[in-house]
């Protein structure tokens, strides 16, 4: 698979042909973009020292219309369901998500479970963000939820902690492509430390002032606005902290075509769908497609130094 890498501010606003792709790579590689040691080491520092802080500043907000909610209650990714968008809204009303648990372990000094009562303690933030799927669709959803940061601080990571892994349900008799579906279940998604501790980062329970819909992620759902939909596992029953990085759904299933990372990235095209431009539901032009989905200034920080066409 062809990927690029990591470019200027100002890239984020040119789109090229496969050709200036191509070429860009070539340079990327002969400059040594590398993840380095003496770069590893000032990583592992920093996620060491990972603190939550909140978002007092509204840097998600980038002015945003959303999308009716129709749009986006009636065209859904969720293999454990059905590969069919348009039939996912239906299906889904089989999951039962009450009473639900969500247990919170592995590198913690505090391993909790945690009912839906009590994450509702947790102080409720609107969040508009843009969806951007990897096939080349986009949306923007109004989401209700907390930043993830606050439920990490929770169970207080230890030193050896570096990533999460967020597992989702697993009820083959509820869900039917569980039952179909070649992919190894439950769903498996997987965020470095820093990442999850951003306060873009969010757990989402609800949309549009609502309980988010079964066929959205229902009860829990992880949000990470600078990264392709697939990043962001639903219906999670579990998040296990690590110090190895945690094997995902999607890398098992095409490693050459998913990455963990999975950072939206315009010049890092997929083998099947091109990342340079990208169809707004609802919309009939299609538009340039941002560096990390727009939040650039915000993220960028943390993936300084990495050469992404490998960390893709």
């Amino acid at each position: 698979m062809k990927k690029k890498g990591l470019l200027d501010s100002s890239s984020q606003h040119r789109i090229t042909s496969e050709e200036q792709f191509k070429n860009r790579r070539k340079l990327l590689s002969s400059m040594g973009y590398s993840l380095g040691a003496s770069l590893l080491g000032s990583m592992n520092s920093f996620l060491a020292g990972a603190k939550c802080h909140s978002d007092n500043k509204l840097s998600h907000e980038l002015k945003l219309k959303p999308n009716q909610i129709k749009e986006i209650t009636r065209y859904n990714n969720y293999m454990e369901f059905s590969s069919n968008k348009e039939v996912i809204h239906i299906l889904a009303q089989k999951l039962s998500t009450s009473p639900w648990t969500l247990i919170i372990d592995g590198e913690v000094k505090k391993p909790l479970n945690l009912s839906l009562e009590d994450l509702n303690q947790f102080a409720i933030e609107k969040r508009i963000y843009p969806l951007r799927c990897v096939e080349g669709w986009s949306m923007v959803i109004p989401w209700q939820g907390f930043q993830l940061c606050h439920l990490i601080d929770m169970v207080q990571p230890t030193s050896k902690a570096r990533y999460l892994e967020f597992t989702s349900i697993l009820r083959p008799e509820q869900m039917i492509g569980q039952r179909t579906s070649s992919l190894q279940w439950p769903y498996r998604e997987g965020l470095r430390l820093d990442e999850a501790m951003h306060p873009l980062t969010i757990i989402a329970t609800g949309m549009y002032g609502k309980q988010i819909p079964k066929q959205n992620g229902a009860p829990l759902r992880l949000v990470v606005p600078w990264k392709y939909g697939f990043k962001s596992a639903k219906a999670i029953t579990q998040i296990r902290l690590t110090h190895k990085q945690p094997e995902t759904t999607w890398q098992i299933a095409a490693p050459s075509e998913y990455g963990f990372y999975a950072n939206v990235n315009p010049y890092v095209p997929h083998p099947r769908w091109s990342q340079q431009r990208e169809n707004r539901i609802g919309e009939m032009r299609k538009k340039p497609t941002l560096l990390f989905n727009g939040y650039e200034k915000q993220v960028a920080h943390l993936y300084q130094g990495m050469d992404l066409s490998v960390h893709y």
